[in-house]
């Protein structure tokens, strides 16, 4: 069987020529400094120590900032917008009147639906009185029936006295009979009356368009003069906003390598950061809210938000909102100030201080950035001095003398 091993071996032979490309350009590109004369001081530079210690590594996903509640304000009822009566962007309270809509069709009703329940009661009254008159007549006939009984057995009354005696008395039953129906009618009748002017009282309290929550009401959608129903949208929004909500959409993987965080109480073991618009980190650290109850099928990615505390309203929804936190720890990261990594080429190099105090250029592969330090993955080894400040005069293989970085490597 043959192995063709000769494509390997060209791999190997190109990547190793790129890689020494990339070492000559940086050589070349320095070779423009003058050399040091015979005797001439070496050029100083600010050096750094490769550090080795455990980082935190951040995950940083795109949110957008919202309010923990949303109140749409709408109107239930038709008619004419009268007054409004808060100013935009304020705080306003619960139960505060935002809008005024005209209540006069509305006072109408609830006076007409007010004196239909009051005759609904008085025709009550009058079934009533009427029912005790039937009674009263019933009893007579009665005892009409009751007499003339004995006395037509006894042939000292005619049967018919007797028969008319019974007649009178079934009809005052019938009488007593639809007396209670009567009034039951009329009880049935007050009911209908009340709830007339219940609903008729609710449709007045509807035009006051009031705040449902304590929070910031926004724009108006509809001024004074307007004609709002309840199918015109709402006529503005109120927002609770301390704390205030940021949603961000972070990858299935992202999310199963969460888990453990998330699936503490609350999720508080996640503490999340929040970046501004304006690169700005604010100052109040978060906590995760919720995550979406799927993910989606068609990104692969899920729903998270964090809750921000926000004194004094200062964020607003719709606010971009980057969210950092730290998803784990790389255990014995070397780390070097940024500025001691240049790129050239989509490569990233580094001045290397020998012990002989001579520059060399070394490439390396980068990680992530973790304050004002860059963690290195290969290339260096802790202990190991790099320049920070001053590469760009040097040529390799120069001789150097240093001294400590100035800036902050932490």
């Amino acid at each position: 069987m043959k192995v063709n091993i000769v494509p390997k071996f060209k791999h190997v032979v190109w990547a190793s020529a790129g890689f020494l490309a990339v070492i000559l350009l940086a050589a070349i590109a320095r070779l423009g400094a003058k050399p040091a004369a015979q005797g001439a001081p070496r050029p100083e530079v600010e050096a750094a120590q490769v550090v080795q210690h455990d980082v935190p590594v951040y995950g940083e996903w795109v949110g957008t900032l919202d309010g923990l509640v949303n109140a749409d304000v709408k109107a239930q009822v038709t008619g004419y917008l009268l007054a409004q009566g808060y100013k935009e962007g304020t705080f306003v309270k619960k139960g505060q009147l935002l809008f005024q809509i005209d209540p006069r069709p509305f006072q109408a009703a609830v006076d007409q639906a007010d004196a239909q329940l009051a005759q609904a009661k008085a025709q009550v009254i009058q079934d009533e009185a009427q029912l005790a008159n039937a009674e009263a007549e019933q009893l007579k006939s009665q005892l009409d029936v009751e007499k003339y009984a004995p006395l037509t057995k006894a042939e000292a009354a005619s049967q018919q006295d007797l028969d008319n005696a019974t007649q009178t008395n079934l009809a005052n039953k019938a009488r007593v009979q639809a007396a209670k129906a009567a009034i039951e009618v009329a009880k049935a009748q007050i009911k209908a009356a009340q709830a007339a002017l219940d609903t008729a009282k609710i449709n007045l309290a509807f035009t006051r368009l009031t705040s449902p929550i304590d929070g910031i009401a926004g724009v108006a959608q509809l001024q004074v003069g307007a004609l709002v129903s309840a199918n015109s949208g709402p006529v503005t929004t109120v927002s609770t906003l301390d704390p205030i909500k940021d949603y961000f959409t972070i990858s299935e993987q992202e999310y199963l390598g969460l888990g453990n965080a998330l699936a503490s109480p609350g999720g508080q073991r996640l503490k999340l950061q929040l970046v501004l618009a304006d690169g700005t980190v604010y100052p109040h650290e978060g906590t995760f809210h919720f995550a979406d109850r799927a993910v989606d099928q068609s990104t692969g990615a899920i729903r998270l938000a964090g809750l921000f505390p926000n004194p004094g309203n200062v964020l607003r929804p719709g606010q971009y909102g980057k969210v950092r936190a730290v998803v784990r720890t790389q255990k014995d990261a070397l780390l070097v100030p940024q500025p001691a990594v240049v790129e050239q080429q989509g490569s990233y190099l580094v001045d290397v201080i020998g012990t002989d105090d001579r520059v060399a250029i070394r490439p390396v592969k980068v990680g992530a950035q973790v304050g004002t330090m860059w963690v290195i993955q290969e290339g260096l080894r802790a202990g190991e001095r790099v320049v920070v400040a001053g590469q760009q005069n040097l040529a390799p293989g120069v001789a150097v003398r240093t001294k400590p970085f100035s800036g902050s490597g932490s």
